[in-house]
């Protein structure tokens, strides 16, 4: 079993086990990967997941030596490698290559990274939302030196994400990212010590999941959907979903007013 799926309270965890090939991906694992995630989706006990790597990596990236001997055992096995390589699926249930990399899900993901998050991993790792990095964990786009493209969002969510120079920088060096820079240019979200991101993913992932769903997945989706619209779309936009959680603003209003949350505290 490549991927294992564990359940703690209202966290589900996603973890990506291959380690022979340092979590690097195959269709069979992709497929596992998509499967997960939508399941994850469809479970409405399931507020927040943490997708993290087993055995001291995250992901490096597709399965090259999976694809090579597809390639070339047969035309029929080749044909169905490449046929998961095409832009398939019905919107936001699209299979990519990786698996879950063209999901957009309403419930926030963190990715948990340590050791190599390169090429098809680094991209596994930009679909989340965010990303608690190990202090020698690393990011690359390490398929540039192979003449393998990004087709799993990463030139799509790397540029939104870090800013077009940091971006052109990275996909077109494949350079190494380590944690201390990838903090600073706002490709990690934390960085801790080697060893504590699962359990550091995990502890955020509780906090999320204690906050009033409703809004926080409004909230969520605005911030995402508002790319390339005029301001006056996006206001318009962020207000249709926000307007749906005012009965939620209102109690917490009630709650703040009764003395809860002074100081900064969230629980």
């Amino acid at each position: 079993m490549t991927v294992r799926i564990e359940q703690d309270q209202h966290v589900t965890i996603v973890t990506l086990d291959r380690p022979e090939v340092r979590n690097a991906v195959d269709d069979v694992t992709a497929r596992a990967l998509y499967d997960a995630f939508l399941a994850f989706d469809d479970d409405p006990h399931a507020r927040v997941a943490v997708f993290h790597g087993a055995h001291g990596h995250f992901c490096a990236g597709w399965d090259l030596q999976f694809g090579a001997r597809a390639a070339t055992a047969s035309p029929h096995h080749g044909h169905e490698v490449l046929s998961q390589l095409h832009f398939s699926g019905d919107g936001q249930r699209a299979l990519g290559p990786m698996g879950p990399s063209r999901l957009l899900l309403p419930k926030p993901v963190i990715a948990a990274v340590s050791g190599a998050a390169v090429a098809g991993g680094m991209e596994l790792a930009l679909w989340c939302d965010m990303r608690v990095m190990e202090a020698d964990a690393y990011f690359g786009v390490y398929c540039r030196r192979f003449g393998v493209p990004l087709i799993d969002g990463g030139t799509v969510r790397l540029p939104r994400l870090i800013g077009l120079g940091h971006a052109m920088d990275l996909i077109l060096t494949g350079r190494r990212v380590e944690a201390p820079e990838a903090l600073h240019m706002g490709l990690a979200n934390r960085v801790v010590p080697t060893g504590g991101a699962r359990d550091a993913a995990l502890a955020l992932a509780h906090q999320l999941s204690r906050f009033p769903q409703a809004t926080l997945r409004a909230d969520r989706m605005s911030a995402y959907r508002q790319w390339d619209l005029p301001l006056d779309q996006a206001l318009h936009q962020e207000w249709e979903r926000g307007k749906a959680c005012l009965p939620d603003a209102f109690a917490g209003a009630a709650r703040f007013s009764g003395g809860a949350g002074r100081h900064g505290q969230f629980d």
